[in-house]
């Protein structure tokens, strides 16, 4: 088995199992930046992507499974080789033999890992979801044709920065006055007044 590993035909799948071993070790000592977290955002539009298994786990862990299925994948790949032939294959043949059929081998392990492993809950809403909430009035005053910058907390407390205008062509809105956003045309919200206190006086009740 030594023999195998220190094979100069098998040094790229040696290379990519230790380098799956080594993001593995960094990540559980802690001294990664957490990057097994983040996820790649992609357009829908690359289904080929999704079929390799991007969006289903995060980009590094999508690397980490396929550096173990290139390996592991050369390595028997290899064996076999030896066994049935008396030699190894050469590295222009084995590497490439084994990234192409890692790519369907990560796409499946992608898939069997996404449905075990824990989805991480988000806290990222929608723009139009804002409508509805109550929001502060925080720079120069609302008209309409006039928007003033308001700031308006999620359901998850996260603030958001918009730009707000009176529902009603004949209302003013002044800084620290809350208003009721209730709808969105582009990128301004129209609201309404607000039966609730200006924030100054009920934020610290």
């Amino acid at each position: 088995m030594l023999e195998l590993l220190a094979a100069g035909e098998n040094l790229a799948f040696v290379i990519a199992l230790g380098t799956m071993v080594l993001i593995g070790l960094v990540e559980a000592v802690g001294l990664g930046s957490g990057a097994f977290g983040h996820d790649l955002d992609l357009d829908a539009d690359g289904e080929w992507l999704g079929w390799l298994g991007f969006g289903r786990l995060p980009l590094l862990m999508l690397l980490v499974v396929f550096l173990a299925c290139f390996g592991v994948i050369g390595l028997v790949g290899q064996q076999l080789a030896l066994s049935h032939l008396g030699t190894l294959l050469p590295g222009w043949v084995a590497i490439p033999a084994a990234g192409v059929a890692a790519l369907p081998a990560t796409g499946g392990m992608a898939r069997l890992v996404g449905r075990i492993m824990p989805q991480d809950e988000t806290t990222a809403i929608g723009i139009d979801q804002l409508v509805g909430l109550h929001a502060e009035i925080l720079v120069g005053t609302a008209a309409q044709g006039s928007p003033a910058k308001a700031r308006v907390r999620d359901f998850h407390g996260q603030a958001h920065y918009v730009m707000v205008e009176p529902d009603s062509p004949d209302a003013r809105f002044a800084e620290g006055v809350e208003v009721l956003l209730v709808r969105r045309e582009n990128h301004v919200f129209r609201a309404i007044s607000s039966d609730r206190p200006p924030f100054s006086q009920w934020i610290d009740r």
